[in-house]
């Protein structure tokens, strides 16, 4: 990529948990954004619902705010597989998933039995040929499989896919920053989406702490210390990126749309900058991996 070729913008549903997919819709064409990511099953028992589902009521206003915008739904979530049966719920995600024309289910592995969850990820892969989704494994900080490294082994082994977000990316206490930086290059061709994110060079010390920054805390792209542009620039061209990150607090202070707003202007920067980087590192215009 030089000179920052135009790549799709997503805004995640973490960035704006308690706002309504169609309400995300609205904010997000306002915010500038060209697709969202929704939560199609919650993942905590305090998340709100929704209730996306062939023939309801959310469903259909969601469609027409899509419509009427030009908003798309790229990626639907989140499924934690824990070696439990939960085919009947990633399926009942898939319907929801089709209807609003997403193309990935993120998932993480919380399974201590690799093999089980190849086989799960596996017939995961099977059904969603059938709704035109493909399982996309994450890996998270405090899970079990928490490398690019790791995802990277199982999604191959599974016939799926994987994505990368930047937080757990920066928090992996695992193989160090230069192999993992070696790990994202190496498998950058299973890479669909990149989540965008920044923070503190500190790791949480605490599982809990972990989780908390996660799921609550997290920076606008730009404003913190972790390598966003040069994650960018290790991907493919035209990769789309989307801007997870939750923060109670700031949208409390700034609403839903401010909040959007300075999410996308973040990843604007980190864009823009990594164009600046892939041209300089590449001023030919040939191949860098």
């Amino acid at each position: 990529m030089t000179g920052n070729a135009r790549r799709p913008v997503g805004l995640a549903q973490l960035s704006l948990l308690n706002t309504a997919p169609p309400e995300l819709v609205g904010v997000a064409a306002q915010a500038g954004f060209d697709f969202i990511g929704v939560r199609v099953r919650p993942v905590t028992v305090t998340e709100r619902p929704y209730d996306l589902q062939p023939g309801t009521p959310m469903l259909r206003e969601t469609l027409l705010r899509m419509r009427d915008t030009g908003v798309t739904v790229r990626d639907i979530e989140f499924l934690l597989l824990d070696g439990s049966d939960q085919r009947e719920a990633w399926l009942r995600m898939m319907e929801a998933g089709q209807a609003l024309g997403a193309s990935s289910l993120t998932v993480a592995g919380a399974d201590p039995d690799s093999a089980r969850l190849v086989r799960t990820l596996a017939r995961m892969t099977e059904d969603g040929r059938g709704f035109g989704i493909t399982p996309t494994l994450e890996a998270i900080s405090y899970q079990p499989v928490a490398s690019i490294a790791q995802t990277a082994d199982i999604a191959r082994q599974a016939g799926c896919r994987i994505v990368v977000d930047t937080l757990h990316f920066n928090r992996y206490n695992g193989s160090g920053a230069a192999a993992q930086w070696e790990e994202l290059r190496a498998n950058a061709g299973l890479v669909p989406l990149l989540q965008l994110c920044d923070g503190p060079a500190e790791r949480p010390v605490t599982r809990e702490a972990l989780v908390v920054e996660s799921r609550s805390e997290r920076g606008v792209p730009g404003e913190g210390v972790f390598r966003l542009a040069d994650a960018v620039a290790a991907l493919p061209d035209g990769l789309p990126v989307s801007a997870e990150a939750p923060s109670e607090r700031r949208v409390a202070e700034l609403g839903e749309l401010g909040w959007a707003r300075l999410l996308k202007s973040g990843v604007d920067g980190v864009l823009a900058t990594a164009g600046t980087v892939q041209a300089t590192a590449n001023p030919q215009g040939t191949e860098t991996r």
